[in-house]
């Protein structure tokens, strides 16, 4: 190994070990006590358990901020005002902070630990959000890597807008010694107050999708939190343009389907472009195909970036974003205005907004949950 890695390698071995060491001393050794959460100028106080993260403290409570990552820093949604001095940002805040809200004192509530009493600023509607008991009434495989879950609520209903997600509670299994929370969107309608379906893709060393995809059962008894999420129709006359892929799929089913059997939002016309690499990993079709033949307004285009000559495609073919391009300049009517609905990863996602930005339409018309 090249002496110029051995210095730099070992002081992030040195700086790894100390990280872990001063954390179980905070944990272990400081006894914070009992404080105070004070939430919304006194409209709601919590006695706490001092030393845990805010983002668990607040959801030992019954209080849920949503967290897409499920604590890990990595998503960014966990956003709230805090009135009280806790320090300064922490470089893990600062990529998800505008400079606003770095001098509004906005903070990541999973990164911020309760040390002493603390005066936050919530929205209300979090205060709705619960948690669910549910049992795995089916399970479906859509593709050899996404899964169709359905889950049974026993213990209410649930009030969402179509688009929105839930936070699914994964247990402890195996050598995950701790429950994890990730987001998913639904995929169910909002009508249907009593099931919460989701589309989970298994991802390689992924902690929640390998539980669902290896572990999980018909039958199960499961928990869910939510509703979350700003990702909605938006109530104008301007054109849908959706663009999806693999899981991405689950909002804009859950939307096309609350628009088809309620008839909202009328004067909308509807494009969903949908991406895969080939066949094995496209699903739905017969479903979108159908829909689109009882539903004028909706126009369903597949796409494929690697079709193989056995698989005999007769659509659409290319990067979803090449194809997304071509309709934008050749096909879509541009008469009513256009709005962009994005799913899928964050690579996808900015490179549909930069086709769609191209195309005349404006950033602040583009709409998206990226997940991390």
């Amino acid at each position: 190994m090249s002496a110029y890695l051995v210095g730099p390698l070992a002081v992030a071995g040195i700086s790894t070990v100390l990280a872990f060491f001063i954390a179980l001393l905070d944990k272990f050794l400081n006894n914070y006590g009992e404080l105070k959460v004070s939430i919304n100028a006194g409209k709601k106080e919590l006695t706490v358990k001092g030393g845990a993260p805010l983002l668990g403290t607040l959801a030992e409570a019954g209080i849920f901020v949503p967290s897409a990552c499920g604590g890990r820093g990595s998503c960014g949604a966990c956003k709230c005002k805090v009135k009280s001095d806790v320090g300064p940002h922490l470089p893990t805040e600062m990529p998800y902070m505008s400079p606003k809200e770095i001098s509004e004192n906005i903070r990541l509530s999973c990164q911020i630990k309760v040390r002493k009493d603390i005066e936050i600023e919530l929205p209300e509607e979090f205060f709705s959000v619960r948690k669910y008991k549910t049992k795995v009434e089916k399970i479906r495989d859509l593709t050899y890597d996404i899964k169709e879950v359905l889950f049974a609520l026993e213990d209410g209903e649930i009030e969402f807008e179509a688009g929105q997600y839930v936070q699914l509670v994964v247990p402890p299994y195996g050598e995950v010694v701790e429950s994890v929370q990730r987001a998913y969107s639904m995929s169910s309608l909002p009508s249907d107050k009593r099931h919460v379906e989701l589309l989970i893709r298994l991802v390689p060393g992924g902690i929640a999708t390998t539980w669902v995809h290896k572990h999980l059962k018909e039958g199960d008894s499961v928990e869910l939190v939510g509703a979350f999420g700003e990702f909605h129709i938006h109530d104008t006359p301007a054109t849908m343009i959706c663009v999806a892929g693999g899981s991405g799929m689950a909002p804009f089913k859950s939307m096309l389907y609350h628009m088809k059997e309620t008839g909202a939002f009328p004067q909308k016309d509807i494009w969903y472009f949908f991406g895969a690499r080939t066949t094995k990993d496209m699903f739905y079709l017969k479903e979108m195909g159908e829909l689109q033949k009882e539903w004028p307004r909706f126009h369903f285009v597949p796409a494929l970036s690697e079709p193989k000559p056995e698989e005999n495609w007769t659509g659409d073919v290319g990067l979803i974003t090449d194809v997304l391009d071509r309709y934008l300049k050749e096909k879509v009517d541009l008469s009513k205005g256009l709005e962009g609905y994005l799913c899928g990863s964050p690579g996808m996602i900015n490179a549909c907004i930069n086709v769609m930005k191209k195309n005349n339409m404006a950033e602040d018309k583009i709409y998206f949950d990226k997940f991390a």
